[in-house]
């Protein structure tokens, strides 16, 4: 017997690009992810890690070919602005935890400033048990659910930056900018360990993350708004998420052979590094030196290249 074909599947397109999504408050990544996958009606989607329900902000989407190349900014550094509550803490590091209370803050500006600058640098952090890391399969927040507690290996994190935005009576605004990996709500405790007063993690807003910047983001309202076409005008180019990498454009000729799978021979400015690989301005994908540096070898590749973009007489 033959199935009929899933008409919501059968509308959607095989579309390529990146959306910087300013993610809503109680939306989770996947929800966000599928919520704004169908209004594009994307046949392929990704996001590019996880952002708390309860946190907001900046969250890059991937369609199509940019799903290839999304891990780049999973390991890209993140900015947040958080929001301590001082004098209490939480089971959770967060508001949805049980809170208790803890000890008044008896410091100052400078006492709080001179405590954010103490966390600067690499240091090492527990994962929480409330977290969505995986432990014998099993999320930590559900074992934490069901009572359980299991050892944690501590991870090394690295705060690049952590300033003071903002303080009035028990509430504080910092902004940190952060390695993969780090645990905001944990940063949280451990700088109302240090003020000796205890804290824990009452708002959390992502506003960067790698080369993308939470004022070039739109909302879900916004896009609810927009025409398809209006939408679509909203999309990143794929090597917008390696703005990091070097650029190395090549030849039509060379360009046809790495993204067939062959290694390019040539000499190479920054021999240790990834490439963005062009040819005639079109971005082709991610290569990289063998061990002597004389060959150059496709890593990641665009696979929707329009075969007519190698032609000698067409263009890219």
């Amino acid at each position: 017997m033959k199935h009929s074909q899933n008409p919501e599947r059968s509308e959607r397109r095989a579309l390529t690009g990146v959306i910087l999504f300013d993610k809503p408050f109680g939306l989770s990544s996947n929800h966000a992810l599928q919520r704004v996958r169908r209004l594009f009606q994307a046949l392929k989607a990704g996001h590019t890690g996880t952002l708390d329900p309860h946190a907001t902000g900046l969250l890059p989407l991937c369609f199509g070919e940019a799903t290839k190349y999304s891990g780049w900014i999973l390991d890209a550094p993140k900015t947040y602005h958080a929001t301590l509550t001082l004098g209490q803490t939480s089971s959770t590091g967060d508001g949805e935890g049980v809170l208790n209370p803890g000890r008044p803050f008896l410091g100052n500006e400078m006492t709080l400033n001179a405590t954010l600058d103490g966390f600067l640098g690499t240091q090492t952090q527990l994962p929480p048990m409330h977290s969505a890391l995986k432990v014998q399969g099993q999320t930590l927040y559900q074992l934490a659910r069901a009572g359980k507690e299991v050892e944690r290996t501590p991870r090394a994190i690295h705060v690049h930056e952590i300033r003071l935005l903002s303080w009035q009576e028990d509430q504080v605004v910092i902004e940190t900018k952060v390695s993969k990996g780090t645990y905001i709500r944990v940063l949280a405790q451990d700088i109302g360990i240090a003020l000796g007063c205890g804290a824990y993690l009452s708002g959390l807003r992502r506003t960067a993350t790698g080369p993308f910047d939470l004022n070039e983001a739109v909302t879900l309202e916004n896009l609810e708004g927009m025409t398809q076409a209006q939408r679509d005008a909203c999309l990143q180019p794929v090597d917008s998420l390696l703005a990091g990498l070097p650029r190395l454009d090549l030849p039509l000729t060379q360009g046809r052979s790495l993204s067939q799978g062959q290694i390019v021979m040539g000499n190479f400015p920054w021999p240790e590094s990834l490439y963005r690989v062009y040819a005639k301005n079109q971005f082709l994908g991610l290569a990289e030196p063998d061990a002597t540096h004389s060959n150059l070898v496709p890593l990641r590749m665009m696979g929707d290249l329009p075969s007519l973009c190698f032609q000698e007489s067409g263009t890219l």
